[in-house]
């Protein structure tokens, strides 16, 4: 079966030369982007019923983008001005980069791991006095608590934002040759949206193992599965496939 449609479940992004659109330009190929989830932020009134009081934290923990916003939007809903000594400790340099958006980088301090959440282990074995703030959406993967908790550390969870399914329901009847996944709730949802819904021959393409036993433990095949030492990204990983589906 040739390849000619694509639905990725995220927002399209926001760069002119995404490597969407490269695949789009050397395949021949529609791609069209629907997030099949999206984010919602729990006010300062749900965040104050979980107890916590932003002047008791030294170290805020961010592990994505919408921790950084979340965490910024709550201190500002109860008029907290984050001090300037506050210490960042950031998942990723991706994470720390978006962190200026709220304040001035140089000013700062920011500690970065390399990308994984465990990399930061070496980072807070060296500031275990600090008080920890973990802002967080209603979703955890374990290896945050479990890797907080092995080294001891002074540690709260707040649960600042939740991940919510979106309204599909406008795609009922539309076929794709290629759906695209990319955490275990874009497979819940479309679960939830599709009750009936059948792969027969639809593709499915994953990103991470987690992702990979949703969709296996929904009864779906996974036809294309990233990210591999040899295939790291999605979009390599659907290039490589639909080169080999269209040359049949």
């Amino acid at each position: 079966m040739k390849i000619k449609t694509i639905l990725v479940s995220q927002p399209e992004p926001n760069m002119e030369n995404s490597p969407y659109s490269k695949l789009i330009d050397k395949e021949k190929v529609k791609v069209d982007f629907r997030p099949f989830i999206h984010i919602e932020g729990i006010g300062a009134k749900g965040v104050r019923l979980q107890k916590i009081d932003l002047t008791n934290f030294t170290a805020i923990i961010l592990t994505s983008r919408n921790a950084v916003d979340h965490f910024f939007r709550i201190a500002e809903e109860m008029r907290f001005k984050v001090p300037a000594s506050m210490k960042y400790f950031c998942q990723s340099e991706a994470v720390a980069y978006y962190l200026q958006k709220y304040v001035v980088y140089r000013k700062r301090k920011i500690y970065v791991g390399k990308m994984n959440f465990t990399d930061l282990e070496v980072l807070f074995k060296k500031h275990k006095n600090e008080k920890f703030l973990l802002p967080s959406s209603d979703t955890l993967k374990t290896i945050v608590p479990e890797t907080l908790n092995k080294l001891k550390l002074q540690w709260t969870r707040g649960v600042f934002y939740k991940t919510v399914i979106s309204d599909l329901s406008d795609l009922n009847d539309v076929y794709y040759d290629i759906l695209v996944f990319f955490s275990p709730s874009g497979i819940e949802s479309l679960l939830k949206n599709f009750p009936d819904f059948k792969q027969n021959n639809t593709k499915i393409a994953v990103f991470g193992n987690s992702t990979v036993n949703a969709a296996t433990n929904a009864g779906l095949h996974c036809d294309i599965t990233v990210p591999t030492p040899e295939i790291p990204s999605m979009t390599m990983a659907l290039q490589k496939y639909i080169n080999a589906a269209n040359k049949r």
